[in-house]
């Protein structure tokens, strides 16, 4: 093995029951490099990582693993951490319950007869916050942090590790612009002190920002390797060989005439679901045209969710107040059913926590819905259940061997799919999706956009909160923009820019 590379893989090849998720893979990670892999979801991306950290344990796969020029043995995650290697997942490992410094330490915290010395590990911690650029008390519960802040606490607690290779899971998948560039630049600074890490992005803006190596894989091979410099890489080039084939429009085309309102919300004001003094929502008015793209934009926290949400059956908050009209008729929706039955479908940006039943398989997420139309004096159709699921598997293109599997062994992207088929069987006038395309790949996004086209085509309405601008800008035909709960302008597809929304969010 060369001493050049602190990662070597051979030939790497992992099954599960009916699916190959990677087939013979080789990658070299050089020494001190910011190195990332590409891939659509379902390509092996993260099932390689999981191999390389011990996830999954040495006689599970064959091929071979060198790290630091030794081939691995690894039974577990701490075998890995053990040797300086620290893998951090897209969905953060923290315990909310437990302070900052607890959870940089936990698992391995020494004692000295028994007794653990807090106010040294309290300390030490600081050490650590001051690396990662984090200026939080030790003691903070994790709980009340932001996203952005729980990730720099999980990066504090693999340097604490001593960590000389950093695997990082889509680390920018749920931050804001702001948090996601502090967070390359802190890359770049443990490039600078000698640390190695591997990062899976989807955001090629940002792959070709920091790294300096791109691997890319297809369907569970690894297809190409650039030199980010001496091969002159650009998003076209990596895309190409992600899907296969060039994307020549990223956003798909369509003529846009919307029609009538089919939706307004009147001075709508929705109250903290805790602190029922504080406004989430503060008078917020809108509209919605038939065969109409809506995008809501805004920094993270300007309370887009909350007020899709709280519209929606009133799924957030301790109260609301405002008037909600569908089709010219003023609605009263309390729960999530009577939004539904009001021709309302509802995808939330939190597929895991709230858009899916992970322990369950495909067919049964898609029906839950809609088992009004599918049953009969209170009896699901099987036979209809199974040819529902099987109509959006196909159509969807959900990479699955069988509409059983579980849920939670899809890809994001895959799970991303089974939400909006859950949805489109419950056929509603009205879709909101909320970062539809969060965390999944640039194949699987055209699809979705395929899907919203199609949708407005056939006379439905949909809304799209995006945080990000080119998608919106690309897909929408008005976007309101907003910020600290409330709506600060609207602007029509023909005159926004991204420099347009950014300012109208921050100065109005």
């Amino acid at each position: 093995m060369s001493g050049e590379y602190i990662l070597e893989i051979e030939d790497l090849t992992k099954e599960f029951p009916g699916v190959r998720a990677l087939d013979k893979v080789n990658l070299k990670v050089k020494k001190g490099e910011i190195h990332s892999l590409c891939g659509e979801n379902g390509a092996g991306k993260s099932t390689l990582m999981s191999v390389i950290s011990g996830v999954y344990p040495k006689g599970s796969y064959d091929g071979k693993v060198f790290f630091k020029g030794k081939e691995t043995n690894y039974h577990n995650v701490k075998d890995s951490e053990k040797e300086g290697l620290a893998i951090i997942h897209q969905e953060l490992a923290l315990s909310p319950y437990l302070s900052i410094y607890e959870n940089i330490f936990l698992g391995h915290m020494k004692t000295r007869f028994g007794i653990i010395h807090w106010d040294q590990y309290i300390r030490e911690s600081k050490k650590y916050l001051t690396r990662v650029g984090l200026n939080e008390n030790p003691a903070t519960v994790v709980s009340k942090l932001g996203i952005g802040k729980q990730q720099l606490v999980e990066i504090a607690r693999a340097l604490s590790k001593q960590v000389e290779l950093l695997i990082l899971d889509e680390p920018t998948s749920s931050l804001n612009d702001d948090e996601s560039a502090k967070l390359l630049d802190l890359m770049l600074e443990f490039k600078a002190q000698g640390i190695t890490s591997v990062m899976i992005s989807h955001k090629l803006n940002e792959v070709l920002r920091v790294a300096d190596t791109v691997t890319v894989l297809r369907d569970g091979k690894s297809i190409s390797s650039f030199d980010v410099k001496a091969d002159k890489l650009t998003e076209d080039m990596i895309i190409r060989d992600m899907v296969g084939r060039d994307l020549t429009h990223r956003f798909p085309e369509r003529k846009s005439s919307p029609g009538e309102t089919i939706l307004e919300v009147k001075d709508w004001t929705v109250y903290h679901p805790e602190y029922h003094t504080i406004k989430v929502v503060d008078n917020v008015s809108f509209y919605l045209r038939k065969g109409e793209i809506l995008a809501f934009c805004g920094p993270m926290g300007a309370g887009r969710t909350e007020l899709m949400m709280s519209v929606y059956g009133k799924s957030y908050g301790s109260r609301s107040e405002g008037e909600v009209y569908i089709k010219g008729n003023r609605v009263n929706l309390h729960s999530a059913k009577e939004a539904i039955s009001a021709g309302l479908g509802y995808v939330s940006e939190d597929r895991k926590s709230l858009g899916l039943i992970l322990i369950q398989d495909i067919k049964t997420n898609i029906s839950h819905s809609s088992l009004d139309k599918i049953s009969r004096f209170g009896v699901v159709n099987s036979q209809q259940e199974i040819e529902e699921a099987e109509k959006y598997r196909r159509e969807l293109r959900i990479k699955t061997p069988s509409i059983n599997q579980l849920t939670r062994n899809l890809s994001g992207g895959n799970q991303q799919k089974v939400v909006v088929s859950r949805t489109l069987l419950a056929d509603p006038d009205i879709f909101i999706v909320d970062e539809p395309t969060r965390g999944i790949d640039v194949g699987a996004k055209s699809e979705i956009y395929d899907i919203l086209n199609d949708l407005v085509k056939a006379g439905k309405s949909v809304i799209m909160i995006s945080s990000e601008l080119p998608e919106a800008l690309g897909m929408a035909d008005r976007i309101y923009v907003m910020n600290e709960g409330k709506i600060k302008g609207m602007l029509m597809h023909e005159e926004a820019t991204q420099e347009k929304i950014m300012r109208m969010a921050l100065v109005g």
